[in-house]
């Protein structure tokens, strides 16, 4: 990409402020971890705010400012419209019935910092075999999850800046790194706060910057009606490969492909990085004030991405940037309407700088977390919790942040390659947490029965079917060809019940615990 020197400076002059800001966040957040459970979970002090919006920002990564609007840019409305439905029903569920219990019943269940904690702790596992299996799931699901991110970092500053993606991958990862390292859970949750924010103004800068040079809604709305099926949502757009314009064609989008597309939002049930916000915080009574605005943040932002891949067709009509063809360029659009708006002066690219910054703040608010909840899983409750490892506060909090580190370096390794995907993988382990986690979760908090055979049953057939379904029968195609997440998790869902009834009932110390938790 060809910038001029003033629109280069600009940019670089937002994006430095933005990461040296994330670094600033880090270090002041790292003088109140005391203990490994300030590092991992924030003393339970979050508030309202920063939960909403944090968990919001871990969640949807660059695929909010690149996915979505890729989809929509080339393909139609049909997949962005059923996906976004599909998460914004999620999130506001989840928060509804989950975030509560949750908070509650993991401080009843010896007051649980970590998700796979929870779990032993909730079926009085005291060998903790159901703890090592859950940080074995997170594992490995995260660190590749987390090298996408790394990934996506060094190819943004790669064609921007035209530097060797291995130097670009590994500075932004460093960033990331360190401020997660020194500042621990409450780091990753501010600096998702500030990332929220600057997402929803590079989101609104990029709205009207390309209606406006798109010749008005008007203009942008006739030229996508223009396209075959592209505002439809029973059918998908195919187009020429050549020429964007040209007629194309439609795929159609039937019942069965809707009804896997909405599976997304099951995945929100077990994903351990937004749970830990329900964990961590501070007063409960607030939580409807989180719902609400993670709820409210969630249906506008993926709105808002998803018409601005129609937008950015109707710029591409209008002539003032190019045609994007393929689905990897597509996902780029956001970087070309920068790009243009950063031609218009110093201050226009500083705005441009923002937007870039914003692709950043999406990938990175994903990657914290990411990482802190892997290194949790190792220190925390393999190290500690399965192999009784017993340490003081200090070398505790010590081990927390090496292993946070060795996490990151293989992070790198697995994100060396520039070629590597990044948005199939966070597809693939999405679907993996929701089923290893999602049915385990929601059977642990309403239903007294389930038992520790059970809950074991349900996460090792959760996991392993996203990737019998993935790998092994998606491929046959026809009525199979659905999102791995969706079989993956009635499946589970059915181990849970067969073997909790078919094995011994859980102790009363056990059910005791849920009936406390169940009257609060």
């Amino acid at each position: 990409m060809d910038l001029s020197g003033v629109s280069l400076f600009g940019i670089i002059v937002a994006m430095v402020a933005y990461l040296l800001g994330m670094l600033t966040i880090g270090f002041l957040a790292s003088r109140k971890n005391e203990t490994v459970g300030d590092f991992y979970l924030g003393g339970r002090q979050l508030g309202p705010f920063v939960t909403a919006m944090s968990a919001e920002a871990s969640d949807m990564s660059s695929w909010l400012l690149m996915g979505l609007p890729g989809l929509a840019y080339l393909s139609g409305i049909a997949e962005p419209v059923w996906t976004a439905i599909g998460l914004a029903v999620g999130t506001y569920i989840n928060w509804l019935i989950v975030a509560k219990r949750l908070r509650r019943y993991s401080h009843a269940a010896g007051n649980s910092i970590t998700l796979p904690q929870f779990f032993s702790n909730r079926y009085g596992d005291k060998k903790n075999v159901l703890t090592l299996i859950a940080a074995l799931v997170i594992v490995i699901f995260f660190i590749p999850y987390t090298a996408s991110g790394f990934s996506a970092i060094g190819k943004l500053f790669s064609s921007l800046f035209n530097v060797d993606y291995h130097l670009a991958m590994i500075v932004g990862a460093i960033v990331v790194i360190f401020y997660t390292m020194t500042g621990g859970f409450l780091a990753a949750s501010m600096t998702d706060l500030v990332q929220s924010i600057i997402m929803s103004i590079a989101l609104t800068i990029v709205l009207f910057f390309g209606i406006n040079q798109a010749g008005g809604m008007g203009a942008v709305l006739e030229n996508a009606k223009g396209l075959a099926g592209h505002l439809s949502l029973a059918f998908s757009h195919v187009p020429d490969p050549k020429d964007l314009f040209a007629a194309g064609t439609t795929t159609p989008y039937g019942f069965l492909t809707i009804v896997s597309t909405l599976a997304w939002g099951l995945g929100y049930f077990g994903m351990p990085h937004i749970l830990l916000r329900f964990m961590a915080i501070e007063d409960e009574n607030k939580l409807k004030l989180s719902r609400r605005i993670a709820s409210v943040w969630v249906v506008i932002a993926m709105g808002v991405a998803i018409m601005i891949g129609v937008i950015g067709l109707g710029m591409t009509a209008a002539g003032v940037i190019p045609q994007l063809t393929t689905s990897g360029s597509a996902e780029t659009i956001i970087v070309s309407i920068a790009h243009r708006l950063s031609t218009f002066g110093f201050v226009p690219a500083l705005f441009a700088g923002l937007i870039l910054s914003g692709i950043m703040a999406s990938t990175m608010s994903t990657a914290d977390s990411q990482l802190l909840a892997a290194s949790s899983s190792v220190s925390q409750d393999i190290l500690s919790g399965f192999f009784g490892l017993k340490l003081d506060s200090k070398t505790h909090l010590k081990v927390a942040r090496g292993s946070l580190l060795i996490i990151a370096v293989i992070g790198v390794f697995l994100a060396w390659n520039p070629e590597s995907s990044v948005f199939r993988i966070v597809s693939f382990a999405w679907a993996g947490f929701g089923a290893a986690f999602g049915p385990l979760m929601l059977f642990s908090l309403f239903w007294r029965r389930t038992n520790r055979q059970g809950a074991l049953a349900g996460m090792v057939v959760g996991g392993a079917m996203i990737f019998i379904w993935k790998f092994a029968v998606r491929p046959m195609g026809g009525v199979l060809d659905i999102y791995e997440l969706l079989p993956a998790f009635i499946l589970s869902s059915l181990a849970i019940v067969i073997v909790s009834l078919v094995t011994k009932a859980p102790d009363k110390e056990v059910t005791d615990t849920f009936d406390k938790v169940a009257a609060m």
